[in-house]
């Protein structure tokens, strides 16, 4: 069957593959679409496999929130390059996935993988395979959260950091102006000060022991401080975990848009403001590739891999 250059360019526009792929393709199947596409498929789940041992640690990290529904999703996406992180089809294919976890509820990413992705009737695994064979690079969901309730979100930067701040409170307060800008700045808050946790009841026993036991190393090394009675090493060891408190928990910390208050203050001046009780419960901040090893690039040596 013969095919023209008009359907190598109608097969690109499905797929979006290279011209050249999409020729081989059609050649390989006798100028039969269908066949050509198939083609291309199973060509995606080869690619992706040899992608797959390269290092994905750019990418985007997306923030869903269905109000109506009451879910909220983070979630991160990897790719190999920064430069696809912003391409719409490699954004618009995360999002799909954000819904679908809205949606489905996995368990984990192996199972989000299995279903089917949102607004597709193939799963969320061939959905990545394709985008993987047509993008180039290895591309990796990496992890994600859904949060059932009130939640508020902010995104940074692109996808460079993604919050999610939970919150107690009713549908009518929820709803208003007031509560939607206090629970960005809180989300803002996270994204810039990076808390590690909510308050100090939230911090682990042997978080403070730890700290408590470097406190007491440094002042056995001060000669000034190796001399004063233990009552007082003890009072100033209190002073120093409250410090350690306002710098590690959420709450506690100073709110950065008016340093006069902490965060928990800023919470409760909206709600008084509304009438309200509002209670912020939990948040979770993800930052793109944070953990994962870098791609080191020489590109004067890439570029002279190219010329030889």
């Amino acid at each position: 069957m013969a095919f023209t250059a008009k359907d190598v360019q109608a097969l690109r526009e499905q797929t979006g593959v290279g011209m050249m792929d999409c020729k081989k393709a059609l050649q390989a199947s006798d100028g039969d679409m269908e066949k050509a596409i198939d083609f291309l498929r199973e060509k995606g789940l080869a690619a992706s496999q040899k992608k797959a041992g390269r290092i994905a640690a750019e990418g985007v990290v997306l923030a869903y929130n269905d109000e109506e529904k009451k879910i909220g999703v983070l979630v991160e996406v990897n790719s190999e390059t920064d430069f696809v992180g912003k391409n719409q089809v490699f954004q618009a294919f995360v999002l799909d996935v954000a819904k679908t976890i809205a949606a489905e509820n996995p368990a984990d990413v192996d199972a989000l993988k299995e279903m089917k992705l949102f607004g597709s009737d193939r799963t969320v695994q061939e959905n990545l395979q394709d985008k993987v064979l047509a993008i180039g690079e290895n591309l990796n969901i990496r992890r994600f959260i859904r949060v059932e309730g009130i939640v508020s979100t902010y995104v940074h930067m692109g996808g460079t950091v993604g919050v999610m701040v939970e919150f107690n409170t009713d549908d009518a307060t929820a709803a208003s102006d007031a509560f939607k800008t206090m629970g960005k700045d809180v989300a803002m808050q996270i994204a810039a000060m990076s808390p590690q946790y909510l308050d100090p009841a939230s911090v682990p026993a042997d978080v403070i022991d730890h700290e408590k036991g470097i406190l007491l190393a440094q002042m056995a090394e001060d000669p000034k401080m190796a001399s004063k009675p233990d009552k007082v090493k003890e009072g100033i060891i209190s002073g120093k975990i409250n410090k350690f408190y306002k710098e590690v928990c959420l709450l506690d910390q100073a709110y950065v848009k008016d340093d006069s208050m902490n965060v928990a203050k800023y919470i409760e001046s909206v709600a008084k403001e509304l009438g309200a009780s509002i209670q912020c419960t939990g948040f979770t901040r993800f930052q793109k590739g944070e953990g994962l090893q870098k791609k080191e690039e020489n590109f004067a040596n890439e570029i002279a891999s190219m010329v030889k």
